[in-house]
């Protein structure tokens, strides 16, 4: 796999996290060769692999990951254990919401706003959008505390994404 960026050697340091400014290596996507692009603080947060970018000032950082086709920017930061993947539009705080320690695994479950403005959720082997998330927990959990817990940010994430047009990439 030929990798699609590299470390500029920017550097700005946020909340404690020493971030690198990358810029692409070949064009793919929407993304042309030599293209400057958002922050990272580590090669692990954004796959090399199909058209995932993170753009202008976003932030990734910690161990999140950025991948298959996702793209993260305007002033987004995702950080902690997020895994923004797929059809993932992060432009701002309000297109993703994550939650640490989590259900039987204690696991992290990422929410976030797609393009097509609906709101999907990568939890541990899962990937789906949010009502088949909330059906495979009720099948998998019943009305447990987990199937509580899960519940809940399910509820959370529905108030928190904002799923209008604000905000989309062109």
């Amino acid at each position: 796999m030929q990798p699609k960026f590299e470390f500029t050697g920017e550097t700005k340091t946020v909340m404690g996290h020493t971030l690198q400014r990358i810029r692409a290596l070949r064009s793919f996507g929407n993304v042309n060769k030599g293209d400057l692009g958002g922050w990272l603080e580590k090669e692990e947060n954004l796959s090399h692999e199909r058209n995932s970018w993170v753009y202008e000032d976003a932030r990734v950082y910690d161990d999140a990951r950025v991948f298959g086709g996702a793209h993260v920017y305007g002033g987004a930061w995702v950080s902690d254990y997020a895994q923004v993947s797929g059809g993932a539009q992060i432009c701002n705080q309000r297109h993703i919401d994550v939650i640490p320690h989590i259900g039987s695994r204690s696991d992290t479950t990422t929410f976030f706003r797609t393009a097509d403005r609906k709101i999907w959720v990568n939890c541990g082997c899962f990937s789906g959008d949010i009502d088949r998330f909330a059906a495979a927990v009720k099948k998998t959990h019943g009305n447990n505390k987990h199937a509580q817990d899960y519940a809940a940010a399910i509820a959370r994430a529905k108030a928190w994404i904002d799923l209008s047009g604000e905000g989309a990439q062109a």
